[in-house]
């Protein structure tokens, strides 16, 4: 399939975050853009908004008459979150219509340009923006593909003058494995995903797979202890690693660090986000763009104007009586990263969080894990589980999750009594977590600690 032939786009899941992006790429192209999703979201609205027409009823009638044949000037999306049995999805499949998935167009899009993508079963997100952000705020350019909207940029899906593209390569279904990138970062190699890859052996092959494919002359970067046995290593404070943080600090609320490599030194970085963990991304990040010549000062300053991306370690509300802080977190190491991060920010302030467990098979997997990080919080609201994709799996509730914590101030609550506590208590430092619909409950979390 050529790119440029492409005139109609139909997205099968067009409400996804990685979807979307796609979505908005061929409407800014100037194709006719549809799509089908099963839930109206804040972010389907910005697309109906921007001109781009859903239908939320799985059915082929819905399907516009433009896109009901096959032919060389219409593409079909699909994400492999649809269920197989998907009316709409069928309906393509059985018109005989070539279905791409979204990590094959990905792959197509970036075949032509230099590509830098970004890995990891966490922080991938935030890293990726990060990088897309230096190079846009550096006057180098970028087209980008993220996984998450941009606070700064406000959107998922950003456009360059130049032949740069920054994606976010998903582990998801082993969908990464369609990019040929010229600089790759892999962030984290954590066992998840493990209803696809069936252990944790198996997705590191595909990671390593995913090194492998880097074009000739490229560059790996990846976390240090990590099993990859090429490319620059980064870490916190690791001065064995080819580029570390060092002289790691918080002055008024705000993180600071020293960046250092075997060839340059970039001291007193200010971080516009929170949190060591963003720290040690921002290390891959700067170790990844100076490989395009970018100078030392316009990275500096491109830091500190970094407004990370919705829903990673996000302030919600700031205030001298209270915080609030909603992240995506929805692993055992990316609650325990967010975790340490909220406390070593605020020490003396009790911490109460709300989480919303994602999947039967991840909760069961990561059971004793979560059960370990969620204890170290001063009070527990958890939610039942967001089941997503999947069917319930008899024993794995939330409540099975809360037997097994230390904590002893934690209880399972609906959503409504979630809301109804937090107005009760008021607690002056709030965290909610998880990748579910959890983030329905930012904004009227939002309303109960600004106005009571």
């Amino acid at each position: 399939m050529e790119l440029r032939d492409i005139q109609r786009v139909y997205l099968v899941g067009i409400g996804g975050i990685g979807m979307s992006g796609l979505a908005r790429y061929f409407q800014h192209l100037g194709c006719i853009v549809c799509g089908y999703d099963k839930t109206v979201t804040d972010l389907t609205n910005d697309l109906h908004n921007e001109g781009i027409q859903i239908c939320f009823e799985d059915n082929a009638d819905c399907i516009p008459i433009s896109f009901q044949e096959p032919s060389a000037d219409t593409l079909v999306i699909y994400t492999p979150a649809i269920p197989k049995d998907s009316a709409v999805l069928n309906y393509f499949k059985n018109k005989g219509f070539e279905l791409f998935k979204r990590s094959q167009v990905l792959g197509l899009i970036s075949k032509s340009s230099f590509t830098i993508a970004v890995a990891g079963t966490h922080g991938k997100t935030t890293t990726s923006t990060m990088v897309a952000h230096l190079l846009k705020a550096s006057g180098n350019d970028c087209s980008a593909f993220l996984g998450g909207i941009s606070s700064n940029y406000q959107t998922n899906v950003l456009y360059g003058k130049n032949n740069v593209m920054v994606v976010e390569a998903d582990e998801y279904d082993r969908s990464f494995l369609t990019l040929f990138p010229d600089v790759a970062i892999i962030t984290s190699m954590d066992a998840d995903h493990l209803d696809i890859y069936g252990d944790h052996e198996h997705l590191t092959e595909s990671f390593k797979l995913f090194a492998s494919q880097i074009k000739s002359g490229g560059t790996l970067v990846h976390k240090k202890g990590l099993p990859l046995d090429t490319g620059y290593t980064y870490a916190l404070e690791d001065a064995t690693a080819d580029a570390h943080a060092a002289n790691i600090r918080i002055e008024g609320g705000d993180f600071y660090f020293d960046f250092i490599n075997a060839e340059i030194s970039i001291p007193g970085i200010k971080m516009g986000i929170a949190g060591t963990h963003n720290i040690e991304n921002a290390v891959a990040a700067i170790e990844a763009v100076l490989r395009l010549d970018i100078p030392a000062e316009s990275i500096k300053d491109a830091l500190g104007s970094f407004r990370g991306v919705k829903r990673r370690f996000e302030y919600i509300v700031k205030t001298p009586g209270h915080i609030y802080i909603d992240d995506y977190a929805h692993h055992p190491e990316e609650l325990r990263a967010c975790i340490s991060s909220v406390k070593r920010l605020y020490p003396n302030k009790k911490l109460t969080a709300i989480f919303q467990p994602h999947l039967y098979t991840r909760t069961r997997d990561f059971a004793d894990g979560f059960a370990e990080v969620l204890s170290m919080v001063d009070e527990l609201i958890l939610l039942d589980i967001y089941p997503a994709r999947e069917l319930p799996i008899e024993g794995v509730t939330s409540n099975m999750l809360l037997n097994k914590m230390s904590l002893v101030n934690k209880r399972i609550l609906s959503k409504q009594g979630a809301l109804d506590a937090v107005k009760n208590e008021k607690p002056e430092l709030l965290l909610t977590v998880g990748a579910g619909d959890i983030d329905t409950l930012v904004h009227p979390l939002k309303e109960i600690m600004q106005h009571g």
